[in-house]
């Protein structure tokens, strides 16, 4: 009977294991494509600060006709 227990508790064990390395995978994934979208993030927000930059540039601009 304890061998019986036993050999049910590694099983669940490694169930649990293989569970966790999945779970691991997905994760390290999730986070290159979580790290390469703050970087297309923070592209688009220099670009709409050069966008901004030359708006202004045009507007000083035509001020001065």
């Amino acid at each position: 009977m304890t061998d019986n227990v036993e050999n049910l508790i590694l099983e669940h064990l490694r169930g649990i294991r293989s569970d966790v390395a999945s779970l691991t995978a997905k994760v390290d994934t999730l986070t290159l494509r979580m790290g390469s979208l703050e970087e297309h993030v923070a592209g688009l927000r220099r670009d709409l600060a050069l966008i901004h930059g030359d708006m202004a540039i045009m507007s000083h601009r035509l001020d001065l006709h």
